[in-house]
C-alpha cells in the first residue's frame, strides 16, 4: 500500500494555483491545453476514487477525456476534492487487493494503485511547468512511480499509447524526477513558449 495524500495534495495545491488566463496555455502533454489537462485530471480523480471502491463511475466506464470545455465554474474547489476522495479511497486495506477497473481497462488493484500515483504526479509536474509552480513529491512515492514507469518502457520501450510516449534520453546522473519525466516521453526542460 501507498499513501496517495502527498501526491494528491500537491496536485491540489497547483490546481488552485492556476490563473483563468492560463486556461489555453500549453503544456508537456502534446495537443493539451492547462484546461485540458485540468478535465482530465478531474475524471482520472473520479476513474481511480472508483477503481478503489471497485464500484462503478456514475457515467459508465469511459476513456480519460481531455476538454477543457467541460470544466465549468467551480473547477478549483471541485477537482482539490475529487482528488482528496481519491487518496482516501486509496488508505482502504482491500482497495489494493484483487482485480479493478479504470478507464474502461481491467487490472489488479495493486497496479491500479500505482497508475493513479503516476497519473497524480506526473501530471503534477505537466501542470506545474505550464504554469510557471514549483513541484515536490515525496521521495519515496517518486521512487514508486519511477519503478512503474521503467517497467512499462523495458516492456514497450517505444511508448505505450495513451499512457506514455517514447522515452525521451536523459543523462543517467540527473535527478530521478528528471528521469521519470524522460521516461514518460516528455523532455524535462520544457518550458512555455513564453517561460523559454
Amino acid at each position: 500500500m501507498l499513501d496517495l495524500e502527498p501526491a494528491t495534495r500537491e496536485l491540489a495545491g497547483l490546481v488552485q494555483g492556476i490563473r483563468d488566463e492560463q486556461l489555453d496555455a500549453p503544456t508537456p502533454c502534446s495537443d493539451m491545453s492547462v484546461g485540458d489537462l485540468l478535465d482530465h485530471i478531474d475524471g482520472l480523480s473520479l476513474a481511480f476514487a472508483a477503481a478503489a471502491s471497485k464500484t462503478p463511475p456514475e457515467n459508465g466506464s469511459q476513456g480519460p477525456s481531455a476538454d477543457a470545455s467541460r470544466l465549468g465554474d467551480d473547477w478549483r474547489t471541485r477537482i482539490p476534492e475529487r482528488l482528496a476522495a481519491l487518496a482516501s479511497a486509496w488508505k482502504d486495506e482491500s482497495a489494493w487487493t484483487g482485480m479493478t477497473q479504470a478507464g474502461g481497462v481491467d487490472m489488479p488493484a495493486e497496479i491500479a494503485g500505482v497508475v493513479a500515483l503516476d497519473e497524480v504526479v506526473v501530471h503534477g509536474w505537466d501542470l506545474a511547468v505550464a504554469s510557471g509552480q514549483d513541484f515536490t513529491c515525496e521521495p519515496h512515492l517518486l521512487q514508486a512511480v519511477h519503478e512503474f514507469v521503467q517497467s512499462s518502457v523495458a516492456e514497450n520501450p517505444e511508448g505505450s499509447p495513451g499512457l506514455f510516449g517514447a522515452p525521451v534520453p536523459v543523462p543517467p546522473d540527473a535527478p530521478l524526477l528528471d528521469q521519470l519525466i524522460g521516461l514518460t516521453g516528455r523532455d524535462p526542460s520544457w518550458r512555455p513558449p513564453s517561460a523559454a
